[in-house]
């Protein structure tokens, strides 16, 4: 099936994006960054996805999937070949600013590609898949990483990433073809734009949460080597925690269209913020390999449903012939806290320690989970 081709070459373009955090981060601790710096550099990823991802949605609706998608390919493969031609620590700055604003087209493209393809019951399917793949990625790529920077260091495994994500982008090219576009939509009813959007109170319920899921993932992925070097980890065993992650979600999104079945959507998401809260909670007491890989793994399990759900959930409830828009929208407002929490826990981990990073993000994910719960409550009345 055609849906398999694309989530393979989907899945090399996740799997160097969601490698490249763990490479920038390790490579700017070598250079020598604060934690403060750090947290500029994350939230420079969110940057162009705040600024363009509603006009990148927008498009996708008007003009469809594949050159949105094919353009963004490319530009990612440029952001990762850069630091390898111009290594140094503000380079990774320009990097990550690159790297976000080719994600935002991909991603949105990618996301409104697979979710049109067939009715209700096949989109939660595909989109599952897809979360599948993207976590599959994350599995793997951390991994290679972490090998490639102790055996061949941070500036060449840049190059690799790159290499990989050119490849994937002449595949793009060479299947036009048999790759289906998203619906084009010539004229969307924009109605009041953004604010006729947010208006919608259980649309504006799941992009706010899936704001403060993803900048979990993010934060997550950013300071958990930042924590294993503190701790005396290898790269390796550091890809090999962050990996743990990666397998958890890829075994809870495996079960996705049961879970939404058995549970609903609403209950769904709340359980995975509450569960994703308390190992928050616990994580940076711990030391030990195996009770870290433990951690890691539940918190996959907390963390892994909230990303493809919140797709799912906005996408079934964005008005016609705007789903894009809305993808966007959530893109947008997903960014917003990608950028602004690394910025504000930034701060917070140089003056208090990575141990209070750990402990607000914990604070966010609970309170959001019973804010979560509460709307859905009040929805229902």
């Amino acid at each position: 099936m055609v849906i398999y081709l694309i989530l393979f070459l989907g899945l090399l373009n996740w799997m160097c994006f969601m490698s490249s955090r763990v490479l920038m981060s390790l490579y700017a601790i070598e250079l020598g960054a604060s934690a403060a710096a750090i947290g500029l550099l994350i939230a420079l990823y969110g940057l162009g996805p705040l600024l363009l991802s509603l006009q990148a949605g927008r498009i996708s609706d008007r003009v469809g999937s594949y050159r949105p998608i094919v353009l963004g390919s490319a530009g990612l493969a440029l952001g990762l070949a850069v630091p390898y031609f111009f290594p140094g620590l503000w380079v990774l700055y320009v990097a990550a600013l690159i790297v976000g604003i080719a994600l935002v087209f991909l991603n949105i493209a990618l996301q409104h590609l697979v979710a049109s393809l067939g009715d209700a019951e096949a989109r939660t399917r595909n989109v599952s898949l897809q979360s599948l793949a993207i976590a599959l990625g994350a599995m793997i790529g951390p991994l290679l990483v972490g090998v490639s920077i102790d055996y061949q260091g941070h500036v060449q495994t840049f190059l690799y990433l790159a290499l990989i994500v050119a490849a994937s982008c002449i595949a793009w090219i060479g299947c036009r073809r048999v790759i289906p576009h998203s619906p084009r939509t010539a004229q969307p009813d924009t109605g009041s734009g953004v604010f006729s959007l947010l208006a919608q109170r259980s649309l504006r319920r799941v992009i706010i949460a899936s704001g403060l899921v993803v900048a979990a993932i993010d934060l997550y992925m950013f300071y958990t080597p930042i924590y294993g070097h503190a701790i005396g980890l290898s790269a390796t065993m550091i890809g090999v925690v962050l990996g743990a992650h990666a397998a958890a979600t890829f075994v809870v999104r495996a079960t996705l269209p049961l879970l939404v079945r058995r549970w609903g959507e609403d209950a769904l998401m709340t359980v995975s913020m509450l569960l994703a809260g308390a190992t928050f909670l616990l994580f940076p007491f711990v030391e030990q390999v195996g009770l870290l890989l433990l951690l890691s793994f539940v918190l996959g399990l907390g963390l892994g449903v909230g990303q493809p759900l919140s797709v799912i959930m906005t996408y079934n409830r964005a008005p016609a012939g705007r789903a894009g828009e809305a993808l966007g929208l959530r893109f947008s407002l997903v960014n917003l806290t990608h950028m602004v929490i690394p910025l504000a826990f930034g701060t917070i981990g140089s003056a208090l320690g990575l141990v209070s990073v750990f402990l607000a993000n914990s604070a966010l994910m609970l309170g959001g989970g019973y804010a979560h719960h509460r709307g859905s409550i009040q929805e229902k009345r």
